[in-house]
C-alpha cells in the first residue's frame, strides 16, 4: 500500500492533529471513566435509569433495550445492550442477519475474521443448535477509532479518487491522526507504527450474540474497551 500514502501526500500534510483517546465509543461516548459519569452521559442521550434492574432503558437501533454499565477498578470497560422485548426464532434470525448487514456496511467497523460475514439461512435450527449442540451465534468486529478532524481536509483530490475503499481510508485517517508524516516516512519506525495502530484497534471490540431464555430469544451487544478490562492485576 506504499506505506499507506504516497510521497505526494506526505509532503502535503504538514500538520497532523492527534486523535482523541483511542477507546471504543458507544453513541459517540467513550467507553471509559466512572460508572456515574457514564450513566449521566447516557441519560443526556435520552435513556432512563431503572433502579429496580440497575440499568438504563430506551431505544437503540430501532429496538427497545436495556443498557448495563460494567466496570473494572471503578473504570467503565463494557456497555451491554440487551433487547427489552424478546423475539421468537423466526424474528431473531431476521434481526441477527440485519445486524450482520449493518455492521458489514458500516465503514467504522472491521470484521475480526472472514467468518464475520455471517448469515443464518431459513433452515438453520437455532433452537436445536443452541440447546443440544451448545452452539453460540455471535459475530465480532473492531471499531476504528474516531479522529478529531477529517483527514479529507488535507488530502489532494488526485489521491482521494484512488482511495475508494472506505474502510481502508478510515484506517489511514486513524494512522495519520496519530503519527506525523516524518514518522510514517521513516522506514525504521514503520513496523512499530503498524503494530501500535493495530493493537489500538484490536482493543476496540464490538460484538453481538443471540441469547436464549425460556424459549425466547434476545440480541445482546457488547461495546468493550479492552484497555480497561481486567488482566489479572487483582490476583
Amino acid at each position: 500500500m506504499n506505506k499507506i500514502l504516497s510521497v505526494v501526500m506526505l509532503l502535503t500534510i504538514s500538520t497532523i492533529l492527534y486523535a482523541q483517546k483511542d477507546v471504543t465509543r458507544f453513541l459517540g461516548i467513550p467507553v471509559d471513566g466512572s460508572k456515574s459519569e457514564m450513566i449521566q452521559k447516557l441519560k443526556a442521550k435520552g435513556y432512563r435509569y431503572n433502579s429496580t434492574l440497575d440499568c438504563l432503558e430506551g431505544e437503540f437501533n430501532g429496538s427497545q433495550v436495556y443498557l448495563s454499565v460494567v466496570t473494572n477498578n471503578n473504570k467503565v470497560w463494557r456497555i451491554v445492550v440487551m433487547d427489552a422485548v424478546p423475539s421468537n426464532e423466526a424474528d431473531i434470525r431476521i434481526r441477527f442477519n440485519a445486524l450482520c448487514r449493518q455492521f458489514k456496511n458500516n465503514q467504522r467497523y472491521i470484521p475480526v475474521s472472514p467468518s464475520s460475514d455471517y448469515y443464518l439461512s431459513e433452515d438453520e435450527d437455532i433452537s436445536y443448535n443452541m440447546t443440544v449442540n451448545n452452539k453460540r451465534y455471535e459475530v465480532a468486529y473492531n471499531q476504528i477509532p474516531t479522529v478529531t478532524e477529517p483527514i479529507n481536509k488535507v488530502l489532494p483530490d488526485m489521491l482521494k479518487k484512488k482511495l475508494d475503499n472506505e474502510k481502508l481510508l478510515n484506517l489511514e485517517k486513524y494512522i495519520l491522526s496519530k503519527y506525523t508524516a516524518e514518522l510514517i516516512a521513516d522506514n525504521t519506525k514503520w513496523e512499530q507504527i503498524i503494530y501500535e495502530s493495530l493493537e489500538a484497534i484490536y482493543k476496540n471490540s464490538v460484538w453481538f450474540r443471540i441469547a436464549q431464555q425460556y424459549g425466547k430469544y434476545y440480541i445482546v451487544m457488547y461495546y468493550d474497551n479492552e484497555h480497561n478490562r481486567s488482566n489479572g492485576e487483582d490476583l
